[in-house]
């Protein structure tokens, strides 16, 4: 049987669209005289922020520009400099971007009814994670233990160990009892190397990168259609399962039990 679910928070529980980093990225990097578009910020989603910005930093465009305007190229000055500007910019509309997503709520009381623990794994730091997890917790989510890579030296996704924190802190005997649920790149490679089930959602996450009335502004075949592109994403990453919203959860997680018995 599943024992427990690992969810990400931005994108995947909380700030529909995961728009509370991408601002602050965006915002940093513009300070910096290097405009970003919204898609390069979210190619990296779901990373501890610091190798966000890295990662950023080596894109070719971003890379050549930074040259172009600095006269040098990017260096690990650059990724503190970018930095010192990104922390702050989060910090002061981090709690503006704790809602919880639809379903989060409901799914998490579900699960808990099926048994299930809920575990969650993060990109932000502790820090971030200090405002974020009372402010979600007040709106009524709250899983029962969460983690940042501050936690594991540093070294979140891709890396598999704030997964493997979860299972220690929550007591769980195996991977195959574990969920992993994300709506970056990053949380699907987090999962898939920690060998546990791993799903990927697409309404609400960065991904997605649409904010709800984005979303519900669209045409029924434009929302297939840019799901559809989501899900192949999230496929070829090597989500095991793809779902459109939290709320189809606890039939997956009724289902991953049933496939694990017929292993």
């Amino acid at each position: 049987m599943i024992e427990a679910v690992i969810f990400d928070w931005a994108g995947t529980t909380v700030d529909y669209g995961c728009f509370a980093p991408v601002k602050a990225f965006m915002e940093a990097f513009a300070h910096h005289g290097v405009p970003v578009t919204m898609e390069e910020t979210r190619k990296p989603m779901g990373m501890l922020k610091r190798d966000h910005i890295r990662t950023m930093l080596h894109m070719e465009r971003i890379a050549a520009e930074w040259k172009r305007v600095h006269g040098h190229e990017a260096t690990e000055e650059a990724v503190d400099a970018v930095y010192a500007q990104f922390e702050p910019k989060l910090f002061s509309i981090l709690d503006q971007y704790a809602a919880p997503k639809p379903f989060a709520v409901e799914t998490a009381a579900k699960l808990r009814e099926m048994g299930v623990k809920i575990g969650s794994t993060t990109g932000y730091t502790d820090a971030m994670m200090n405002i974020v997890a009372p402010k979600a917790a007040q709106q009524g989510y709250a899983p029962d233990f969460w983690i940042s890579p501050d936690g594991v030296g540093g070294r979140g996704r891709p890396y598999p160990y704030m997964i493997f924190a979860n299972m220690q802190a929550l007591g769980l005997t195996a991977v195959g009892n574990v969920v992993k649920v994300g709506d970056t790149i990053s949380d699907i490679k987090e999962g898939v190397n920690a060998g546990v089930w791993t799903a990927g959602v697409i309404e609400g996450s960065s991904e997605l990168g649409l904010s709800q009335q984005e979303y519900e502004a669209m045409s029924p075949q434009e929302r297939e259609t840019a799901c559809q592109k989501v899900e192949e994403r999230f496929r070829r990453a090597g989500a095991h399962f793809v779902v459109r919203d939290l709320s189809q959860l606890p039939d997956l997680v009724h289902a991953c039990g049933f496939k694990n018995m017929m292993r």
